[in-house]
């Protein structure tokens, strides 16, 4: 299944949501909400790398991963290892996940909460704020430059923090020309799944002065946090890695390169 799939299915779904609870509702309730945790604060550069550590049920690359029930106590076993933000996958379809996860797990949890999704439409930056977002992932693959830009700039005056998620030079370029503070590369191929664990040390020094670099996927091991870290990462984001093992002790493993 390849990114413009998963992109529709999310969209698709998301729409099947505002038949059942209109913008103008899932506005208010954002607005609503207290403000955003800092993120970009969270994840600031510092003397010892940064983890993003992902509630992740499933993916179409590998499948089912680990049946987490409770993604409210997954999320607290990550606060307590270490890790400086939560990502929850909230695409139900091929991870497994839902916005209720998200809710769940910002109830739980002090941390910045990233709504990783296919973000496509306003409908899906105000759905994220409504549950209690901090982040909300922004694939540049997925998106065509105006609606790249118009959705940043949404989730940016809604007090959130826009992962930009690139792959390649061109998205880099993509991501910096709407401003973007929190980049990342992913090793994985969201058309073909492969996976290029160099990719992020190739496209590292493109990156703005100024942005926080997030390393993502193919981290399994502490030589794998190594060696982005070499590269220049700030933050990697972790997730089959912590649902599969024991998520604590993994982290520390993680946080002690």
């Amino acid at each position: 299944m390849a990114l413009a799939d998963l992109t529709a299915g999310a969209v698709a779904d998301a729409q099947e949501c505002e038949a059942q609870r209109p913008l103008a509702e899932v506005e208010r309730d954002a607005l609503a909400r207290p403000a955003a945790i800092d993120a970009l604060a969270a994840l600031a550069p510092a003397d010892v790398v940064k983890i993003i550590a992902e509630v992740k049920r499933a993916s179409p690359s590998r499948g089912d991963l680990a049946d987490i029930p409770d993604p409210a106590h997954q999320a607290a076993l990550y606060e307590q290892g270490g890790a400086s933000a939560i990502s929850v996958l909230t695409e139900r379809r091929k991870f497994k996940g839902s916005l209720a996860d998200l809710e769940a797990v910002r109830g739980r949890v002090s941390l910045p909460v990233l709504r990783k999704d296919f973000i496509a439409t306003e409908y899906q930056v105000f759905e994220a704020r409504a549950a209690g977002a901090d982040l909300v992932l922004l694939i540049v693959a997925a998106l065509d430059q105006a609606t790249l830009d118009r959705l940043y700039r949404l989730i940016v005056s809604l007090g959130m923090t826009p992962l930009v998620e690139t792959h390649s030079a061109e998205e880099l370029e993509r991501a910096k020309a709407i401003g973007a503070k929190l980049i990342g590369v992913n090793a994985r191929n969201l058309s073909t799944f492969e996976l290029d664990r160099n990719l992020f040390g190739t496209l590292v020094d493109a990156f703005p002065a100024d942005a926080i670099k997030i390393a993502e996927s193919a981290v399994l091991t502490p030589a794998d946090v190594a060696h982005y870290r070499a590269a220049g990462a700030d933050v990697v984001l972790v997730g089959e890695a912590l649902v599969t093992g024991d998520p604590v002790a993994t982290l520390k493993q993680f946080l002690a390169v």
